[in-house]
């Protein structure tokens, strides 16, 4: 499977009298006492005042500006990230989507953002429908994503599936959830996954089902791949998605299908979103991408339910473990609510026998905590730290 690229020459840390000055000040901005913090699954965002001496370092304006200091996070690897240098992606897509805050600096080990202004989507209407005006940006957007040139993105992994290769990009996705996600962590979590029905080929039978048709051939684009309530940002009615440290180039319908799953629709607005879409993408002239969609759609809605078995499951579990306390009943009943509804959202694309119950989870649940794997573990050699963060 490709390893993603090593950060090139060009990423590194800039030098110089004035750059030292902008790292200093920058130092002194992420340090503020009054600093808003924004945590995410994959890094820690700290939002202060853009101060006059910085921006005017910076070149940018600081009137009532504000910047965020975004912090990565060590995380376990349970989703593909193809570019390790989220600033180099955003140094292209800002210039193509306006609306996408750009990296002011990248000081290698931390970086600075413009702020956008607005509120999240998952504060504004944390579930249920959004509507038409809404549904209409989320098409407008997937549309212009496509229209960033390909020759303009960093490069890919050696050995990256080429544009319309759709079936080898689907099994390079089913590849990293076995290779990275559910083997790995299978020393910890085998008979948990054992006790609520997901056999260990899960992955396999599912790339290998000969009952699931090839895939179109459809050209590849930019993609963000994590397009959900908590990475809109709604101002004024206007959208802004941010966070694109998960993008990737590859089959759209991938990128569709992940939002379609993520933002949870009702069955009405799903139906309509991929009205919408397909209708932006051909009034966008990508009307090639839309090929194949009625077939093809539904198996990327399948891996996106099956792949997410295993993060779901996991993070149930760990959710449980790193608790300050012993967890009570209500710990356990909300946990195994989730492994159920990961569940059964699978059970068709991994041809689950059966979905146990909210009892039978829970118990695999009390099992799995009460044994040697689900206490709090130091690091296992090698492995690194073992909380997921999705």
């Amino acid at each position: 499977m490709p390893s993603p690229p090593p950060r090139t020459p060009h990423e590194a840390p800039k030098s110089g009298r004035r750059e030292s000055w902008i790292r200093r000040l920058a130092d002194a901005h992420r340090d503020h006492p009054d600093r808003q913090v924004v945590a995410g699954h994959h890094n820690i965002n700290y939002v202060v005042p853009l101060g006059w001496s910085l921006a005017l370092l910076l070149r940018t304006m600081p009137f009532r500006a504000r910047v965020k200091c975004r912090m990565p996070r060590d995380t376990v690897e349970v989703v593909p990230r193809i570019w390790q240098s989220e600033p180099e992606l955003l140094a292209v897509v800002s210039r193509h989507l306006k609306e996408v805050p750009r990296c002011l600096r990248d000081f290698g080990d931390w970086s600075l953002h413009s702020y956008r202004a607005g509120r999240a989507l998952s504060e504004l209407q944390p579930e249920g429908p959004v509507g038409e005006p809404m549904l209409r940006s989320f098409a407008e957007f997937f549309a212009r994503t496509a229209s960033v040139p390909d020759d303009e993105l960093p490069p890919r992994p050696a050995g990256w599936p080429e544009s319309r290769q759709s079936q080898a990009f689907l099994h390079w996705l089913i590849g990293f959830t076995e290779d990275r996600v559910h083997g790995p962590n299978r020393w910890r979590f085998a008979d948990l996954f054992a006790a609520v029905g997901v056999r260990p080929d899960a992955m396999t039978a599912f790339r290998d089902d000969p009952d699931r048709p090839r895939l179109t051939p459809r050209p590849f684009c930019l993609l963000h791949t994590d397009v959900h309530r908590a990475n809109v940002v709604v101002d004024r009615k206007r959208i802004a998605v941010i966070d694109w440290e998960l993008a990737m180039y590859g089959d759209p319908l991938h990128d569709l299908a992940t939002h379609l799953v993520r933002m949870d629709y009702e069955k009405d607005e799903q139906t309509r979103m991929k009205e919408l879409w397909a209708e932006a993408m051909c009034l966008a002239g990508h009307a090639e991408m839309t090929e194949g969609m009625v077939a093809d759609l539904p198996v990327y809605l399948d891996f996106e339910y099956a792949q997410s078995v295993f993060p779901d499951i996991m993070r149930a579990a760990l959710d449980l473990a790193e608790l300050p306390e012993e967890p009570d009943s209500a710990d356990f009943a909300a946990a195994a609510a989730r492994v159920c509804r990961a569940l059964r959202r699978a059970a068709e694309p991994l041809k689950l026998t059966e979905v146990p119950d909210a009892a039978l989870a829970e118990q695999a649940l009390r099992e799995w905590c009460a044994g040697p794997l689900g206490r709090a573990l130091p690091d296992r050699p090698g492995h690194g730290h073992h909380g997921l963060l999705l």
